[in-house]
Formats: C-alpha cells, structure tokens, sequence
C-alpha cells in the first residue's frame, strides 16, 4: 500500500486513487503483503475511520492487516438503507465504488481475495453486504455487525456468483431500531443461497451496538 503520515500506530494514507483526490484509508497492523489476512473495515453513519478501527482493537489479531477508508462527510449514503435505492444515489454508487478500489488495490499488489474480508457496522454493515453480494467470491470472511443488504422490501435479490463457502457472520438485536430483523433473516437467506456459510446471530434486546459475543464469533472466523 502507498505509505502515509504515521500518527501513533496508525497511518493515514491519503489519495490512494490517483482518480479520487482527498481519499483517505487508515491501517493498521501489518503490511497487506505481510499479513496472515487483510480486513476492509467499514465504519457506521457520522462515524469515521479511526472509529471502526476499535473494532480492530477490541478483536486483537496481531497478523490481519486493517484497513479503513473514509466516507465524505462521514455518511456512505444520505438516507436510510430501507428507501428505494436511486434516492441514495449517486452516493451509494460512488460508496461501492470506493469499496470496491480497495479490493481492486489489494489484489492487484498481489494480495488473493481469499486472503480479504469486509468487515462494517451499522450503515457499514449494509454497505459491505452489499458489496459482497454483489461481488461474490472466495473471500476470508464477511462480518455484517447490526446491518442488512441495502433497498426497500421487495428488492429482486438477482446477484450472481458464489461465495465458495466464504464464512459470513451476521449479528444484530432482536428489535434494533435500525435495522429490521426480517432484513437480517433475508440477508442470511441470500448468502447461503449464494454458497456462503452462515453463522446469524439474534440477540433478545440487543442495542445497535457491537457485544462482545459478536467479537468472539469474528475473531473465531477469522482464525484467531
């Protein structure tokens, strides 16, 4: 990866697409080419890069390289992840995009996308499913933390592909305000659909937050 500014045990790597000027995507850990795995870390709504990477803290594998981009404004997309997808767009659009030049970085200095996953909360959570759904693969593994694949009831799941018993781990409280447990249901039914191993995980009164069982369960998908 392009080397940054060192602040701490964090580096901030700036434009990281000659195409997207003022870009930022924050690591941590090792080197991508050095590391057991890679992790894209999505952050949530209002949240930043820095903040999702406590996740890479509270998770605690010394040999997974992570990295976090930056959403403009702090907000992948401007409304929730329920509304019909144009009302999102171009920000959506641009938002997958901006997912899938990470990807396309990693790969292209050498890195297999067995050796990737993604990683999101919240906001993040439905835009890192979203990507995966609709770029499956073979992937190291897919956490989705309080999160859903994206567009109101009804959307067509047509996505092509197979996740080649790529391990998905989805988890969200039983009556999460933001996220409707239908759409975490017909996000587990879909990714098993497309051949991925499904470990969904309801838990009675959970609040939109992450808990430590949900660490536990990536961090054991994760090999750690």
């Amino acid at each position: 990866m392009q080397s940054g500014e060192a602040r701490g045990n964090v580096t901030v790597v700036h434009e990281i697409e000659e195409s997207s000027p003022g870009q930022r995507l924050v690591a941590r850990g090792p080197a991508p080419r050095d590391a057991r795995l890679t992790m894209i870390l999505v952050h949530g709504r209002g949240a930043s890069s820095e903040s999702i990477l406590t996740v890479a803290d509270d998770l605690a594998l010394s040999d997974v390289a992570w990295l976090a981009p930056q959403a403009p404004g702090h907000t992948w997309y401007p409304y929730s992840f329920l509304t019909p997808m144009e009302q999102n767009e171009p920000h959506l659009g641009a938002a997958l995009a901006r997912l899938g030049a990470v990807l396309r970085r990693l790969e292209s200095g050498g890195i297999d996308r067995r050796r990737i996953g993604l990683l999101g909360f919240s906001q993040g959570a439905c835009l890192a499913l979203e990507f995966a759904a609709r770029n499956a693969g073979r992937y190291a593994g897919i956490a989705g933390l309080c999160g859903g694949l994206i567009g109101p009831p009804g959307t067509p799941r047509d996505y092509t592909g197979t996740f080649d018993g790529t391990p998905v781990f989805l988890g969200c409280g039983d009556t999460d305000a933001h996220i409707p447990l239908a759409r975490v249901h017909e996000t587990a039914d879909v990714f098993r659909r497309m051949g991925a191993g499904v470990d969904e995980r309801i838990y009675p009164g959970k609040p939109h937050a992450v808990i430590p069982d949900e660490l536990d369960a990536v961090r054991a998908m994760l090999g750690g």
